[in-house]
């Protein structure tokens, strides 16, 4: 089941009560999409969905057009989270790494929602969690621009759940620095930020060692987000792929509960279809009795979901993930 943005925050509050976290898959095709839901489903477990600009603006979705390939998206995750298999999970989908001259309005027009007509119906489709990129902001603009969007929830009259972010890429960020942004975000627009990405020592991309993680940092802004807003805020963990089994539990047991997954997802699914392709070589070849069976989208998208569910099962299961699905939903019917 696709959660709104009020579910949104009952699961992170859920994840950081009982200590897991929900792996956020940057997905980029509607297969990819559909496999990360049936590891979720398989692992029992919640699982978020996630966009930077790039997919949004990419041939499988808006071709150029964010706006688009946002409700395009929303729609495809709609109808498959709703759907049969996968009522009983919780999914989110969550606006991640955009930024540039367009984000800001777009990110406002998703607040609002973005009007979408089915047929003779014009719906409102709006994501469970937004994020801005603010790696390109000074101080000032972050907390200005966070602002600009509580804002706009607050006068289009729908809640907004948001994770506001520091330069996770600049090291770590220091506490003082935390307690600033957070604070002239909290001051202002109370009751928007439930999730805090701070720079903890990881970097975007697939990493050698993870040597500069630091579990103790990713414990101390969990504690200062949740002081600073008053209600349990759980850390997002953006740089994950390649970090080692060790780090990711540390994280976890820190207080982080949203675990970013990108890169590795990429090169895992780029790998299989590289895979069949070569295995597949002499069957499209002209007059091969196989070469219509070969080239049809199936034949590589079921060849990459043989190797790429079980790698999200086991990334669910590494954070804990297994088995909180069916709790979780059972909550929220209490």
């Amino acid at each position: 089941m696709l959660l709104n943005a009020l579910q949104s925050r009952q699961l992170f509050h859920h994840a950081l009560e009982h200590r897991y976290a929900i792996l956020a898959v940057n997905a980029d095709s509607a297969s990819c999409i559909t496999d990360v839901l049936e590891a979720a489903r398989e692992s029992d477990a919640p699982v978020i969905i996630e966009t930077s600009l790039w997919q949004l603006k990419g041939r499988s979705f808006g071709a150029g057009n964010a706006s688009l390939g946002m409700a395009r998206y929303m729609v495809q995750i709609s109808q498959m989270a709703n759907s049969e298999p996968y009522k009983n999970v919780p999914v989110l989908y969550h606006t991640d790494h955009i930024k540039g001259p367009e984000a800001i309005a777009l990110l406002k027009n998703a607040i609002r929602g973005l009007e979408t007509k089915i047929m003779d119906v014009t719906v409102p489709l709006r994501p469970s969690t937004v994020s801005l990129d603010s790696s390109d902001f000074s101080e000032q603009d972050n907390i200005k621009h966070t602002l600009s969007l509580c804002q706009t929830a607050q006068e289009a009259g729908v809640p907004v759940t948001l994770e506001m972010e520091a330069g996770v890429d600049d090291g770590l960020t220091p506490l003082d620095l935390g307690e600033r942004l957070l604070s002239g975000v909290a001051s202002q627009a109370p009751g928007c930020i439930y999730l805090w990405a701070p720079g903890v020592g990881t970097q975007h991309g697939l990493q050698e060692d993870g040597s500069s993680f630091s579990s103790e940092t990713v414990a101390a802004h969990q504690q200062l987000a949740t002081r600073i807003t008053g209600h349990p805020v759980g850390i997002a963990l953006h740089g994950s792929s390649g970090l080692p089994e060790k780090a990711l539990l540390d994280a976890v047991a820190a207080g982080v509960v949203k675990v970013n997954w990108s890169s590795e997802s990429l090169l895992i699914r780029s790998r299989a279809a590289l895979e069949y392709f070569v295995q597949s070589k002499q069957q499209l070849e002209r007059g091969h009795p196989k070469w219509k069976d070969t080239a049809q989208d199936n034949g590589m998208n079921a060849f990459i979901a043989d190797k790429y569910v079980g790698a999200v099962r086991k990334r669910i299961g590494l954070l804990g993930g297994n088995g909180h699905g069916a709790a979780f939903m059972h909550s929220l019917e209490g």
